[in-house]
């Protein structure tokens, strides 16, 4: 059985997009490249809402991408992806399937199959229906150094409370801080999670 993880950068005042959504504030580096190419290799697929899967066709499967970072361009070619969207006419970015209807039955099927981890990348609307049916296990939030004072806040719409359990986190030299979190489990027994500072 394959896990689904959720990836997704914030701001300190718990925005993923800044207004008009701009994501320039993101705090990349050669150290975030790394992390992020070491998390497309233990991906089997990538799963994306519309708004996120149309900035992403729009910029990977470019000539300016592949020149930029080839690496990355070419795992975010390669991958297989999915598109939950009910208003997408269609999809062209290569190795990509549209899923319009029974989107939480798919991801379900999904996560029975055999292989790597299934990984959503931004694409907080459909995240909020796959934490309200109980699908997303692992969480994976950067917090990068940055208030932006107004945009798009993580998990918007979510219709109530969400706890989770801190189970690792990363320092980055850049400033960004990875935590991981999971769906807390009901029991009074928790473990100290595992802190990886670097220096």
């Amino acid at each position: 059985m394959r896990k689904l993880l959720f990836f997704m950068l914030i701001s300190l005042d718990g925005f993923y997009e800044g207004p008009g959504y701009t994501i320039d504030w993101h705090n990349v580096d050669e150290e975030f490249n790394e992390f992020a190419n070491a998390q497309l290799d233990s991906a089997g697929m990538l799963l994306f809402g519309r708004v996120t899967y149309e900035m992403m066709a729009a910029y990977w499967p470019t000539e300016a991408a592949v020149k930029d970072d080839q690496v990355t361009a070419a795992a975010m070619n390669r991958l297989p992806k999915i598109v939950f969207s009910r208003t997408l006419p269609k999809v062209t970015w290569q190795n990509t399937r549209l899923v319009k209807d029974n989107i939480t039955e798919e991801v379900a099927k999904l996560k029975q199959q055999l292989g790597k981890d299934l990984i959503i990348f931004g694409s907080s609307d459909l995240s909020v229906s796959l934490i309200q049916a109980g699908l997303i296990d692992e969480f994976r939030i950067l917090l990068n150094p940055v208030a932006l004072g107004n945009g798009k806040a993580l998990f918007k719409g979510l219709p109530g409370r969400l706890d989770l359990e801190l189970i690792k986190t990363r320092t980055f030299k850049s400033g960004n801080v990875l935590l991981y979190y999971r769906p807390e489990e009901k029991s009074d027994h928790r473990e100290a999670p595992v802190i990886e500072a670097k220096e």
